[in-house]
């Protein structure tokens, strides 16, 4: 029972992975589960034996994305960095996930979803509201933590901050791929800093 049970947890992984791979090696096209099952070596039969539908298989990828980079967003909130340092880690988190597994980029972008459910782009939505609220959160825990405050209402400020890295995140679609989210990322953010966050009673500062 164990090796079944772990037989179908791997093939499941397989299903996901080789959809993941196809996202990225056709950019702009509309993925079918034929072609998928093609892909895998099964039959369409088979994939429905794994995921009633496409959209399961979409809401998989998707699960997948926001355990891994929730889970290290996690890991940057419990750090000794300033609340600041924290931001920019949570944004060049989600930069540098894009920029290595462009087949979820189009995910996040939207681009793969086209045509598919919407309760799809909902969960897509709420994963950005979710990094959103947690910049936000990070923002005003600045004031009275590192004595940084910004210099728009941190509401204002998190969604510039995640309307930038939404931004990258289609140019890279819409490239296909050749500019990459993190190009001129570790120039910009000083910068953004610099116009955004101001330590009390004091110049802008750069961090």
């Amino acid at each position: 029972m164990a090796d079944r049970e772990q037989n179908k947890h791997s093939r499941r992984e397989q299903i996901l992975q080789a959809l993941a791979q196809m996202l990225e090696v056709n950019p702009g096209q509309r993925i079918t589960t034929a072609a998928l099952a093609r892909e895998v070596g099964v039959s369409e039969a088979a994939l429905y034996r794994h995921f009633p539908s496409k959209a399961r298989m979409f809401e998989g990828l998707i699960g997948f994305i926001e355990e891994t980079l929730f889970s290290r967003i996690r890991l940057i909130t419990q750090s000794s960095a300033t609340r600041v340092r924290q931001c920019e880690q949570i944004l060049t988190l989600l930069l540098a996930f894009v920029e290595k597994n462009p087949g979820m980029a189009r995910i996040l972008g939207g681009d793969a979803l086209s045509g598919e459910t919407e309760r799809l782009r909902v969960q897509v939505n709420q994963l950005f509201e979710r990094m959103e609220t947690q910049l936000k959160q990070l923002m005003r825990e600045a004031e009275l933590t590192d004595g940084i405050r910004t210099l728009i209402p941190p509401t204002a400020c998190a969604n510039l901050l995640m309307s930038v890295a939404e931004g990258r995140i289609r140019q890279f679609v819409r490239s296909e791929f050749k500019r990459r989210p993190t190009e001129h990322w570790p120039e910009q953010w000083p910068k953004l800093a610099e116009s955004l966050f101001k330590r009390q009673a004091t110049a802008p500062v750069t961090l």
